[in-house]
């Protein structure tokens, strides 16, 4: 889907927000639905991250040891 299908595709959402950033956004000129919408995707953002760290935990710590052990495959060609 493109980002452009994606905007246009909305769901109306009830949600309770504290009184004074609903004020303090209205005086600013903030408009609510994209700032809560840009918040949950940075939010989905790092979950997802964080969760793909814990699943693949063990592969990194297997990769880390064996270049503990062996350093880089390639670093001989590294020139820096």
């Amino acid at each position: 889907m493109t980002r452009h299908k994606r905007i246009a595709t909305r769901k109306a959402t009830n949600l309770s927000l504290d009184v004074d950033l609903v004020a303090d956004a209205k005086e600013l000129g903030i408009n609510l639905s994209r700032a809560c919408e840009e918040a949950l995707r940075s939010e989905i953002a790092a979950e997802r991250g964080r969760r793909w760290k814990e699943d693949n935990a063990a592969g990194i710590a297997a990769s880390n040891a064996y270049v503990e052990k062996h350093g880089l495959p390639l670093e001989k060609y590294r020139q820096f």
